[in-house]
């Protein structure tokens, strides 16, 4: 026997998730141990969840160490594959997903604020700035769920770092990527994309500080941990620090 669907319903709603939610999921199936239904069963029991007027949302990332101005990424909105785990890829083959048409960061999304929260993605100058689904999520009050991972895989703390400015988080450079649409349609839009070459990352450093403010609730659903933050107030507090540090976010 392992996880049942209803194991990780209950899980979800023992952390106050509930119908009209918007969710922004970092996950790994294998944490949880065995799962019946494997990756399926677990999105099946977030939207369930969250019911008709909510909205889940993965990320979909494709972006790679090699890509850059003399080696642009090129990406196909259906075709390319993300390396952010099973549950994000066979998410976004479902009939129902969206993906945002961003060359590295993109994110799926099922339910109804999906386009809402995607579609201007593809005018983003940076990954992860106003107009991407991860401040979007922000604005629009959603909440942020690990499933068997920690804040090392937050993509949100990104975002704080484009909004503060910080001197280490992009390549210097622009460039111009490729993105390829449901259609067919080849787009070309300019981004300065994520640098690689930048110090290590200490995401973990904020969990103190959500825990002090009870902002961050946790449970256990097999042999994974679930934990869940609101978006918003994660990055108000985030850049607070770093504005009084840059490299806040970094191991020293």
């Amino acid at each position: 026997m392992g996880v049942a669907k209803k194991d990780i319903i209950q899980g979800l709603r023992r952390l106050s998730i509930k119908e009209g939610d918007i969710l922004l999921v970092h996950s790994s199936l294998r944490s949880f141990g065995h799962v019946e239904g494997g990756a399926d069963t677990v999105i099946d029991a977030l939207l369930e969840v969250v019911g008709e007027d909510g909205t889940v949302m993965v990320p979909t990332i494709t972006g790679k160490r090699e890509h850059n101005k003399d080696n642009p990424p090129v990406f196909d909105v259906l075709r390319t594959p993300c390396w952010t785990g099973k549950i994000p890829e066979t998410f976004r083959k479902r009939p129902t997903a969206q993906r945002s048409l961003h060359p590295t960061h993109s994110v799926s999304a099922i339910g109804r604020n999906a386009h809402l929260l995607l579609d201007e993605h593809i005018h983003s100058y940076t990954p992860c700035d106003e107009k991407s689904p991860y401040q979007k999520n922000a604005e629009h009050k959603g909440k942020i769920l690990f499933i068997g991972v920690t804040q090392e895989c937050n993509t949100t703390l990104h975002a704080c770092e484009e909004i503060a400015n910080v001197p280490y988080h992009l390549q210097a450079e622009e460039t111009r990527c490729i993105v390829i649409d449901p259609e067919g349609v080849s787009h070309t839009v300019v981004n300065r994309l994520h640098s690689w070459e930048g110090p290590e990352r200490n995401f973990p450093v904020v969990d103190e500080l959500l825990l002090a403010k009870g902002l961050l609730k946790r449970t256990q659903v097999g042999q994974s941990t679930l934990a869940v933050m609101p978006a918003q107030e994660l990055i108000a507090i985030v850049l607070e620090k770093l504005r009084q540090d840059p490299y806040f976010l970094c191991k020293k």
